[in-house]
């Protein structure tokens, strides 16, 4: 990943929360913000954009995010390490991170107008106590939600009173929502963290050889299209896409750490030749091994 200097403009930052981000090319307005029941319910609706950002950040609320218009031509999202996301944001796009959740986040080439729904924990409305057991989402779908905070976006943008009582039918709504929605996607066989972790485990111990869909559905206890469906919708990726995401990410490992020759590099982590790993290695990051290797070189003599 691109190291970047820590941009200036901080209408880049969450509205809520704590971290860091770094961009260039940064762009920002804020267009309505508005804070409700003694700011246990913050709306934040502005457009964002830079060339390049990263992001690490937690936040003590719960957030819906809704991408209104615009969109990124790369977007990256991880979580305790593991990655979350891989892909574009897009108009109609939900996103969802509960509170206490450290997300980071790498943009390119992004223009987009967002809102977000900030809802602290303490929230008793129906639908928000449960939301601290809810999984993060990222860009996903959901009509319902879309409306409703479309709706919100209007409202405000038309400059009208936020009534108390409509706020809180529509968070509620929201809440019960993403709760449906979460349980809908455990009772048709969901991944879950934990078969994530143990699917992510078997990927990396078998990270020199051939490892096919098949053996992946088998490990998840699932039907090869059941399988592929419902790992794309959780982690963003194509089951063969996120293997070749752990090959890349071992070879930048093993690019920082030492000298071992870029074709031992490329049988060690199953690619059939020097130039497939190289192709891949450049589709992926957008430079070759040879001039990654440069590059963490100079990083590091400059660092000490």
């Amino acid at each position: 990943m691109t190291l970047l200097r820590e941009s200036a403009n901080r209408l880049l930052e969450p509205r809520v929360g704590a971290g860091c981000i770094r961009a260039r090319g940064a762009e920002g307005a804020l267009l309505q913000s508005a804070s409700l029941f003694d700011g246990l319910v913050t709306i934040d609706h502005r457009r964002w954009a830079c060339r390049e950002a990263e992001l690490s950040w937690t936040a003590p609320q719960h957030v819906v995010i809704l991408t209104e218009c615009g969109a990124t031509a790369k977007t990256h999202i991880r979580s305790s390490s593991t990655l979350t996301y891989e892909g574009c944001d897009r108009p109609g796009s939900i996103s969802f991170v509960p509170a206490g959740v450290e997300r980071q986040g790498y943009f390119r080439d992004a223009d987009l107008v967002y809102t977000a729904l900030w809802i602290d924990t303490a929230l008793d409305f129906p639908g928000c106590p449960r939301l601290a057991e809810l999984p993060m989402r990222i860009n996903s779908g959901d009509g319902v939600i879309h409306s409703l905070l479309a709706a919100l976006s209007t409202e405000m943008a038309a400059g009208h009173v936020l009534e108390t009582s409509y706020i809180e039918h529509l968070v509620a709504l929201v809440g019960l929502r993403l709760g449906r929605v979460d349980a809908a996607s455990a009772g048709s066989g969901r991944l879950g963290p934990l078969l994530r972790k143990r699917l992510s485990d078997y990927i990396d111990s078998r990270i020199d050889g051939s490892i096919s869909l098949s053996e992946l559905a088998r490990l998840a206890g699932m039907p090869v299209d059941t399988f592929a469906r419902h790992f794309k919708a959780e982690t963003g990726m194509a089951p063969y896409a996120y293997v070749i995401e752990r090959r890349v990410r071992r070879a930048e490992s093993l690019l920082r750490a030492g000298s071992m020759p870029i074709s031992a590099m490329a049988l060690e982590l199953g690619f059939s030749s020097q130039s497939h790993f190289t192709s891949t290695f450049r589709r992926v990051t957008g430079t070759t091994p040879s001039s990654y290797r440069q590059q963490a070189s100079r990083i590091l003599t400059n660092a000490s």
